[in-house]
């Protein structure tokens, strides 16, 4: 069964013996529909319980979703998890792929552009991806204030495209000039093609920081948070079925994770001006 979530009026009651899943829509609703579908079907035969996969608008309505127990276990972004956390008093993340410990961010130019450097964005068309995303926005904003650039006052023109394949193609098109993207995706691009390397070149990359991760909701029963984490993290690559389901998810392994990782990702979403 799959649903979508467009605002929490919008989201039927569940029985209680189901598991919903939901994510943030980072990339196209495809690629979504194609990674997390998998991931429900697993974690069925892990729990031993119906799952559900619930595709959401936006990034903002995963977090109500959780807020309003409409979803019970979501893969946010570190920002999406920093807002959630703060939205609800106690959701939990509770596992994190191994690269989401060291996560960075690319900044990519049109190579018709001119641009070699992040001084050479001034003044030029540039795009974020979700004002939400922790890795299309909140650090790549926060590290460009870091290197004395203010993008309300040093860009010419801000977008923002809502996903990061959709910035990678913004920038190759050359509708804007420059723009900034989560690395796990811009190597599957470039890996997969799906990019014109001729078109388009990455000019710097950030320094890492902490990323994604599952969470659940604060109130869910312990027991079954337990299968959940122990299901994330028993994913072997050297068995084909895990291996063939970690990467869908871009990752080499799943490790636990706790609070305190994404203190740093608050610290630095209110010293950007994104959290009051």
């Amino acid at each position: 069964m799959l649903s979508l979530v467009t605002g929490l009026g919008d989201v039927t009651a569940h029985a209680q013996n189901v598991l919903r899943i939901s994510a943030i829509p980072d990339e196209s609703p495809t690629e979504l529909q194609r990674k997390f579908s998998k991931v429900a079907s697993y974690l069925e035969k892990q729990v031993g319980m119906k799952v559900e996969y619930t595709p959401v608008t936006d990034y903002a309505a995963v977090v109500e979703a959780l807020a309003a127990k409409k979803v019970d276990l979501a893969w946010l972004g570190g920002f999406t998890f920093v807002q959630a956390r703060l939205r609800t008093g106690n959701a939990i993340p509770i596992a994190q792929r191994a690269e989401d410990e060291k996560f960075t961010s690319k900044f990519i130019a049109n190579t018709a552009s001119g641009i070699k450097g992040l001084a050479d964005l001034k003044g030029k068309n540039f795009t974020f991806g979700s004002v939400s995303s922790t890795s299309g926005h909140l650090m790549p904003r926060f590290y460009l204030l870091e290197n004395k650039i203010n993008p309300e006052k040093d860009f010419k023109r801000i977008a923002y495209s809502g996903a990061h394949d959709a910035t990678a193609l913004q920038v190759e098109s050359g509708k804007v000039e420059a723009g900034v993207l989560n690395a796990s995706v811009w190597d599957k691009l470039a890996g997969e093609k799906k990019v014109d390397l001729k078109k388009v070149a990455v000019i710097w990359t950030t320094p890492p920081y902490y990323d994604y991760n599952w969470t659940v909701r604060g109130d869910l029963n312990p027991a079954l948070v337990n299968k959940l984490t122990a299901a994330f993290l028993k994913l072997d690559p050297k068995k084909p079925a895990d291996k063939e389901l970690l990467d869908l998810q871009r990752a080499s392994r799943f490790v636990a994770t706790k609070l305190g990782n994404y203190k740093g990702i608050e610290a630095a979403a209110r010293s950007a001006g994104l959290l009051k």
